[in-house]
């Protein structure tokens, strides 16, 4: 591990927003890190307010989209709702299909199959809306890319609007309207919302010609913070205040199929990591697994028990997963071993065999365990379908983007991706993508890194503190969990190893002249010898509650020790 400490911001800056907001400075300090400079920067981050949500017709295309999707109401068309297989875009499904259906019966959703469509706009899909009726087609978290199939359904008569947050290609499809923040043609205030936050500012839009306000679409919003989270976007700015809220709804109001699926958990209040741990690996499994339908169905059943009914099954759904990532991971990690004849940038593994529904979590695994750029093939059809994932710092996308001549087809994110090629050009694309990889990165970020807030005493750590902490939640990306770094840090003598196969760390610390504060290392049992006989030692942990018994007293959690 690198630890990494962020540089103080400038001690004027520090002084300046302490007095303005009467706080410490470690405190001032942490808010300066986050880019939050002012008094009222700093009231729009601990007080979210729904207010502070843009106004949708400030994206690119949304007046268009409106116009067409009041006309196609109006008219009585029949409008066919189509979106990803995954999180976002299941989610997306729900929250358009059900907005929709409040305003007209001629509403149906399609989500393409895993295995026989692959990602996003298929021409089946088309296929269908056409033999059915449907002269209007919402993609969701999908489409900007289709060219092709927009153009292949423009000639059956069939209009698409298209939502979406990835980036474009060269050429944006013929549709209606194109609504993605990363066009370089949209001057929308905030790029970074997942699939189903542009669907949602779609929906806010077309309510507002209805006299709605945002007040009346606060329902939706546990489905957009479940995106959120899934989808691994920057909790900041406006996903910070859709999360804020979203959360809000989730612990208090939400859907029945999330209630069903909270259900399973024992826990009193929900957060942005419980979405990501809990909520979406179940919402994820059904189309992983089965098909992504079940996913929706189960977001948008308005009965509790049937909404119950619905996530057994996608628990079974996720015991399923589970079992298929852990078998395949352990494959892929014997191939790997094989391959140690040479030093690689990158790690590129491929049996036919393999579940194509959670090759991206292998991905995720393989990448955790070598830290380095990750692509993981499996047999799809004729060609070979693959998830990219990529160590932080590095962007996976353009690597695939220099590559792109042994491609058939590619989407996706700078620290996420899927793609298609075919079978005889596996060989010539994994060394292409090794070459691109080790000539463009630098190689320091090959090595995992902990970044840290600040370097702190354990007489900081106050009850006082940790309560404004927690004011800095919901955490992710762009507003990470503060991580706290302290040096002299001695175990009382009792440090032990604890759980499964004695994997964790637990111990109690102190430091001249302060109270003793527990510890856990989840993963970190390896390192008992650092702390063993009261030797000094140095720890980077974030700062977290423990409750037993029911008392409630701080702990520290432990990302990391060293002598």
């Amino acid at each position: 591990m690198r630890w990494t400490l962020k540089p103080n911001p400038e001690t004027h800056r520090i002084a300046a927003l302490k007095k303005a907001l009467q706080v410490d400075d470690l405190v001032a300090k942490l808010l300066l890190q986050r880019d939050i400079v002012t008094y009222d920067e700093a009231k729009t981050f601990f007080r979210p307010n729904l207010d502070d949500l843009h106004d949708p017709f400030l994206m690119k295309d949304m007046d268009k989209a409106v116009e067409r999707i009041e006309s196609a109401l109006s008219n009585k068309e029949n409008i066919l709702v189509f979106g990803d297989y995954d999180v976002d875009g299941t989610t997306s499904v729900a929250l358009m299909s059900s907005y929709l259906k409040s305003r007209t019966d001629l509403v149906a959703t399609y989500i393409p199959d895993r295995y026989d469509e692959g990602y996003g706009v298929s021409y089946k899909g088309i296929d269908f809306a056409e033999d059915n009726g449907f002269s209007l087609i919402i993609a969701l978290d999908c489409g900007v890319k289709a060219v092709e199939k927009v153009k292949y359904a423009k000639e059956k008569g069939i209009d698409f609007i298209i939502c979406d947050h990835h980036r474009p290609g060269s050429q944006l499809p013929d549709a209606i309207a194109v609504l993605d923040p990363k066009r370089d043609d949209c001057e929308y205030p905030y790029k970074e919302l997942c699939g189903c936050g542009v669907g949602f500012k779609l929906i806010q839009a077309l309510a507002s010609r209805e006299g709605k306000t945002i007040e009346d679409l606060v329902d939706y919003l546990d489905l957009v913070a479940t995106a959120l989270g899934a989808d691994i976007v920057p909790i900041t700015g406006e996903n910070r205040t859709l999360a804020y809220f979203g959360l809000q709804v989730i612990n208090t109001n939400p859907r029945p199929g999330i209630k069903a699926i909270l259900a399973q958990i024992k826990k009193e209040e929900f957060t942005i990591t419980d979405v990501v741990f809990i909520v979406a690996p179940r919402i994820n499994a059904a189309g992983r697994m089965k098909h992504g339908n079940h996913a929706v169905t189960l977001l948008t059943e308005a009965d509790y028990n049937l909404a119950a009914a619905y996530a057994l099954d996608i628990d079974q759904f996720n015991t399923e997963r589970r079992d298929a990532d852990q078998r395949i991971t352990e494959e892929a990690l014997q191939q790997i071993e094989e391959q140690k004849e040479q030093e690689r940038f990158t790690t590129v593994v491929y049996n036919e065999t393999w579940h194509k529904g959670v090759i991206g979590i292998v991905a995720s695994r393989l990448t955790e365990t070598y830290y380095r750029p990750t692509i993981v093939f499996t047999k799809s059809g004729d060609k070979l379908a693959a998830s990219a994932r990529s160590v932080s710092g590095f962007d996976v996308y353009n690597a695939l983007e220099a590559c792109s001549s042994y491609i058939e087809q590619f989407g996706g994110h700078k620290y996420a991706a899927g793609l298609t090629l075919k079978e005889e050009n596996y060989e010539a694309f994994k060394q292409a993508f090794e070459d691109e990889v080790s000539n463009t990165i630098d190689k320091s970020l090959l090595v995992p890194e902990i970044k840290i807030d600040a370097e702190i005493d354990l007489r900081d750590i106050t009850p006082k503190f940790y309560r404004i902490l927690k004011q800095f939640a919901p955490f992710g990306p762009g507003n990470m969990t503060p991580i706290f770094m302290s040096q002299n840090l001695k175990d009382t003598g009792y440090g032990k190893c604890v759980g499964e196969e004695d994997k964790h760390l637990r111990i109690t610390v102190s430091q001249t002249g302060t109270d003793k504060l527990v510890c856990i290392g989840f993963g970190l049992g390896d390192k008992l010898n650092i702390v063993s006989n009261q030797k000094p030692f140095k720890a980077v942990y974030s700062i977290d509650e423990n409750e037993w018994n029911g008392n409630v007293s701080l702990q520290l959690k432990l990302r990391d020790i060293k002598e």
